[in-house]
């Protein structure tokens, strides 16, 4: 998705007026939370804050401004009787006429957004991977996709996705932020349990998944157990293993199914940990 500073900066290069709406509250029940945003031209549009009869009316009133040169509006909206939506919440909408001053906090905005953003090593560049890849690339992720056959990864990297060519897999995922997350689907399955054995044993990983079925989980447990017993440790860590991935769909091995559901996944462990870390700090 193109960043909206990037499409203001053009459309202003262009001569094109834009106004710039973004929720300034949402209270209750609403399509789209506190910070959301969209550019208005004459003929076109660029994000969303929503959708319905909350963003048609945005948009009306976004076009009268840059007809008669308003430079500032506020829409205050309770979606149940203004605009004919059952969410039943409460939206106020700031309407600013942009120009380059609105590129820069746009920019600053996508910035802390983009440094905010959980982080997510994909390991392997197979199949499934690239199709993971494709799935991953459009989510609020920094996605670090990573392998050490350089004939595998695609010509065409999806913008947004890190690769990281390597033969040793595991100083990535020894330097990756806390609560990140780790899919582990490589060629070989001696590296899929190093990989995971250290994504476990880090112990603030928010999402270790790796691809496999029960047989293969089965087979980690024990040599995971084992280790751990070498180790003088223990195995507790492996409640925090999915293996196998993607099992809301049992049976359908597609690719590009299995990344889907597989992002389904990541993005409910990442709001878990999310909740916890505001919990903890609240």
């Amino acid at each position: 998705m193109t960043p909206l500073s990037t499409t203001l900066t053009g459309w202003l290069s262009d001569n094109e007026p834009a106004v710039l709406v973004t929720v300034a509250e949402a209270r209750g029940s609403t399509p789209r939370e506190a910070g959301a945003g969209m550019l208005v031209g004459r003929d076109a549009c660029a994000g969303t804050v929503g959708g319905g009869r909350l963003e048609w009316s945005a948009i009306a009133t976004a076009r009268r401004m840059l007809e008669d040169g308003g430079a500032l509006e506020t829409l205050d909206l309770p979606l149940g009787p203004a605009t004919g939506q059952c969410c039943g919440g409460h939206v106020v909408l700031r309407l600013e006429r942009a120009d380059a001053g609105t590129v820069a906090a746009l920019q600053e905005r996508e910035r802390r957004d983009a440094a905010a953003r959980p982080t997510l090593l994909l390991f392997g560049a197979g199949h499934v991977g690239r199709a993971m890849a494709m799935a991953f690339a459009p989510l609020p992720l920094r996605l670090l996709w990573i392998d050490g056959r350089a004939q595998e990864f695609p010509t065409d990297i999806p913008a947004g996705v890190e690769r990281i060519l390597t033969d040793s897999p595991l100083d990535p995922l020894a330097s990756a932020p806390a609560g990140a997350g780790c899919l582990v689907l490589t060629h070989s399955h001696a590296l899929d349990f190093e990989i995971t054995e250290a994504a476990l044993r880090r112990g603030d990983v928010a999402y270790v998944g790796m691809i496999g079925s029960a047989t293969k989980r089965a087979k980690f447990e024990r040599w995971y157990r084992a280790r751990a017993a070498a180790r003088g440790g223990d195995a507790t860590g492996l409640a925090g293993l999915t293996c196998p991935i993607a099992t809301a769909l049992t049976g359908d091995k597609r690719p590009e199914v299995i990344a889907a559901l597989a992002a389904a996944e990541l993005l409910v462990a990442f709001a878990r940990a999310r909740s916890s870390l505001i919990s903890l700090e609240g």
